[in-house]
């Protein structure tokens, strides 16, 4: 009898206990519901959105350039995420062939280095396959690691183009200005962007070059600490076509380096020319004097030039 009491008393304990976690649980239950979860309730800071502006950028480079467009290309591809690479083309190969690489990595923008005599180097921009296409001398080319920049930004993040007036005042200027906004801006909800904007981009006319800089955006006063590159562009000439085609724009003021190159050989060649005429001439005047004065024939005793 006191074993079945003892079953009894046991059973009803644990209904109790149940009973009890139960009444706890709802009342958990309604704590939950009547207090707001503030975290929950708010709306995320960026929200994801369709990837609608497709551009895609091909930065490569032709065989023979420099050391220093190996590194450009490195720092350009940090700059767009929205690049891609390929290898090395030759440079014996026709400039239509790029248009069929970018078709193949699926870009519709193209920039292309050119190195020549390895001391030059030349940069192509295209709206691949359309066109139009401009050509550039680089000059001053200054990477991100050469000159030790303080500033630093976000991998991936989007920049703020910045441009000088002057591109608003000549038709070729504004193309190449809609081109730069293609090439260089980033898109909107790229897979391989950052929803932030750390870093702008300036672009600026001044005596005849366009002058490319990088800078970081330091704190809410909105002050600028340069990042890298830097470098200079000259432009040569507008084609309407992708690597081709009818010339829109010849830039007069553009000397190509040879040129240069040449009349600095020049202008050596008539210095040295002109200081063999002064000591021709000095030689004239010296002999004119001597013959002025008396000689003596017995001076010639003692002479051994041309004596052997």
């Amino acid at each position: 009898m006191k074993k079945g009491h003892k079953r009894k008393h046991s059973s009803a304990s644990a209904k109790i206990r149940k009973q009890k976690i139960a009444k706890l649980a709802e009342e958990t239950e309604n704590d939950k519901e009547e207090v707001p979860n503030e975290l929950n309730e708010m709306k995320p800071l960026v929200e994801k959105g369709k990837w609608r502006n497709k551009q895609r950028v091909l930065v490569f480079t032709s065989r023979g350039t420099s050391y220093k467009a190996r590194y450009f290309i490195k720092d350009l591809q940090n700059l767009m995420p929205h690049s891609k690479t390929d290898v090395k083309m030759d440079r014996k190969g026709q400039l239509q062939l790029v248009n069929e690489i970018c078709e193949m990595k699926n870009c519709n923008k193209c920039i292309f280095l050119v190195g020549k005599k390895k001391k030059d180097l030349y940069m192509w921009m295209s709206n691949v396959p359309h066109g139009p296409s401009a050509l550039f001398h680089v000059e001053y080319l200054n990477m991100m690691k050469e000159l030790k920049f303080t500033g630093n930004c976000l991998k991936g993040s989007r920049p703020v183009l910045c441009f000088d007036k002057t591109f608003d005042d000549e038709p070729h200027n504004r193309l190449l200005k809609e081109l730069f906004t293609q090439i260089f801006g980033t898109p909107r909800y790229h897979p391989k962007s950052q929803p932030f904007v750390d870093h702008v981009i300036s672009l600026s006319l001044l005596d005849g070059r366009i002058w490319f800089r990088n800078y970081q955006i330091v704190g809410e006063n909105g002050d600028l600490v340069e990042i890298g590159p830097r470098f200079t562009m000259i432009l040569a000439k507008i084609l309407s076509g992708s690597f081709g085609g009818p010339v829109l724009y010849i830039n007069p003021d553009y000397t190509s380096p040879n040129v240069m190159r040449r009349m600095l050989k020049k202008k050596s060649q008539a210095r040295y020319t002109g200081k063999q005429l002064t000591v021709q001439a000095r030689k004239e005047t010296r002999s004119k004097y001597e013959k002025t004065f008396p000689t003596d024939d017995t001076d010639t005793v003692f002479d051994t030039h041309g004596t052997g």
